[in-house]
């Protein structure tokens, strides 16, 4: 998080969202003047042999010989905090001119500041620099990205599984924690900041990390944040209605996750033409592609009978499916998840085929496929089951796409099994996406509660209010059977969806998955969906799980 939307102190940061754990424990100095000569700014006398070693965007980050980029931001600028990180041992200050001016107001600096149009376009370039991340000798661990709406964390979830039963060291990026050869970090951002990521990919190679896998937001790709990196395999999920209140159109959604596969970002992508946005990536991508389809062929992705990679022989096994993947070539590959759904299918044949894509053998990667599971692998807060009798799930859907999947995937072929749903929507963010949720739950719900998400700082009510109306509108004109009820705070919701459930239905909570806190009003709250539906499960006297592994 950059100094734009700190409130104010610059105290260093501690506990398990400090970012001090990401860095290597040696980086070798770099001159200012390398610095300087990087982004086309001259660098005159004495100040050119300041050593750099480290760079942040918050002043709260700075360590002793850290180059501080001062941002603009929403309320405040980066440069009023320029004291407080020269304070902390800030060896230099890059800045624009609004920063500069600001400067111009304040005490003398006593390091020298460094002036640039637009710095945070340079911020990825100078941290690769600074880290040497992807140095040229090879020796960085070969690098895995997933974009796409939904799927991500479940696909670098399994991509790390998979390459470590292929005898890599490996680490991870993304939305619940990181992973760099030590203890988890849990993460603030799905893609931390670009000085983050690129102090993370130099710790993991000096700590002698094979392979990492990185989930990549829309967010990250707008907001700079994976710039200078550059990505061995990229993966494409899919593209669904999500985060509209940043893109704005789904055009410029699918032109910003589109980026990420041109020259420069990555050497070569497995793309998931399932739907007609993928078909549309794989066809306009400015590096090597393979295709992947998953579905059979439709209106939008008509092209399965000309993808590279195909999905065939679906058998459901446990909670989970067995499949075949089947190359143009003939080459086929038995795999299974223990993960529910058909998504599951999709996101475990996409790491699967990136991994292939990466250089690993076949043979090596059937042999590891058999031998260790690791699509069985329990992802937190992604369809994880917390009791079977009722079925009790936790998933993060919190989007149109993945609300109906998950719905559909815990939908039990038991008659007289009921589905009840508890969800809602988060505030301050794509609000056409709330009565959609709505509709889609009275849909493939027998018992629909609407609930808080996040609210942000916007009034619970109201959102609950947009959400209740779009599954009353579809009950009223399409002639649903369902029950739709409003039931707040979250936690006396879930305990409602228990009350209702027997011993032979499903409930799934959805929305929040692995969140341990909810925002109201800019108060965190301490809210896990887990503990309240075990809690309330175990009051009832059903019976929950105590091992998190999915059961396969």
């Amino acid at each position: 998080m950059s100094d734009q939307f700190a409130p104010g102190a610059s105290a260093a940061p501690s506990g398990p969202g400090s970012t001090r754990g990401f860095r290597p424990t040696a980086v070798a100095a770099v001159p200012l003047a390398a610095i300087g000569e990087a982004i086309g700014v001259d660098v005159p006398g004495a100040s050119g042999a300041v050593s750099v070693t480290g760079i942040s965007l918050n002043s709260r980050t700075v360590q002793p010989g850290d180059l501080y980029v001062a941002l603009p931001g929403a309320s405040r600028h980066g440069a009023d905090f320029v004291a407080q990180a020269v304070e902390a041992g800030a060896a230099a200050v890059l800045t624009d001119d609004a920063g500069a001016r600001l400067l111009a107001f304040s005490h003398d600096i006593a390091v020298p500041v460094l002036l640039a149009e637009e710095p945070r376009s340079l911020v990825g370039g100078l941290s690769a620099l600074i880290y040497r991340s992807s140095p040229d000798d090879a020796t960085a661990p070969a690098l895995y990205g997933v974009t796409g709406t939904n799927g991500k964390t479940t696909t670098t979830y399994f991509l790390n599984a998979l390459l470590q039963g292929l005898g890599q060291k490996t680490g991870l990026i993304g939305t619940i924690e990181i992973l760099a050869g030590g203890a988890p970090i849990p993460s603030l951002l799905t893609t931390p900041e670009s000085t983050d990521v690129h102090a993370l990919l130099a710790l993991m190679r000096e700590r002698g990390l094979d392979a990492a896998s990185m989930e990549v937001s829309s967010h990250a790709v707008a907001f700079r944040r994976v710039d200078g990196v550059v990505f061995d395999v990229a993966g494409f999920t899919n593209l669904t209605q999500d985060h509209l209140d940043l893109h704005g159109s789904m055009d410029e959604y699918f032109q910003t996750k589109a980026r990420l596969f041109t020259t420069g970002r990555a050497r070569s992508a497995v793309v998931t033409v399932d739907d007609a946005w993928g078909v549309r990536l794989a066809a306009t991508a400015g590096i090597p592609v393979t295709t992947l389809a998953t579905q059979a062929a439709s209106a939008a992705a008509p092209i399965r009978a000309e993808a590279d990679w195909t999905v065939h022989n679906q058998a459901p096994r446990g909670l989970g499916t067995d499949f075949t993947l089947r190359h143009r070539d003939g080459t086929q590959l038995r795999v299974h998840t223990g993960l529910p759904g058909s998504f599951n299918v999709a996101n475990a044949a996409l790491a699967t085929v990136m991994v292939l894509a990466g250089g690993h053998d076949a043979d090596a990667v059937q042999a590891a496929l058999d031998a260790t599971e690791p699509f069985t692998v329990a992802v937190p807060g992604r369809m994880q089951l917390v009791s079977t009798a009722p079925a009790a799930v936790v998933d993060f859907a919190h989007n149109p796409d993945a609300l109906a999947r998950a719905l559909e995937a815990v939908r039990s072929p038991q008659p007289g099994s009921r589905v009840i749903v508890v969800f809602g929507a988060t505030g301050q963010r794509d609000q056409s996406k709330r009565p959609a949720m709505g509709a889609i739950a009275a849909r493939l719900a027998d018992t629909v509660i609407v609930s808080d998400d996040d609210p942000h700082d916007e009034d619970a009510a109201a959102i609950r209010a947009d959400v209740m109306a779009g599954a009353l509108d579809a009950k009223e004109h399409e002639g649903l059977g369902c029950s739709i009820i409003e039931v707040f705070p979250r936690g006396a919701a879930i305990r409602k969806a228990v009350e209702l459930a027997g011993p032979a239905d499903t409930i799934l909570v959805a929305g929040r998955g692995h969140e341990i806190w909810q925002e109201v009003k800019g108060v965190n709250l301490a809210l896990d969906d887990r503990v309240e539906l075990r809690s309330a499960l175990t009051a009832r006297g059903f019976t929950v799980l105590e091992d998190q592994r999915i059961e396969s």
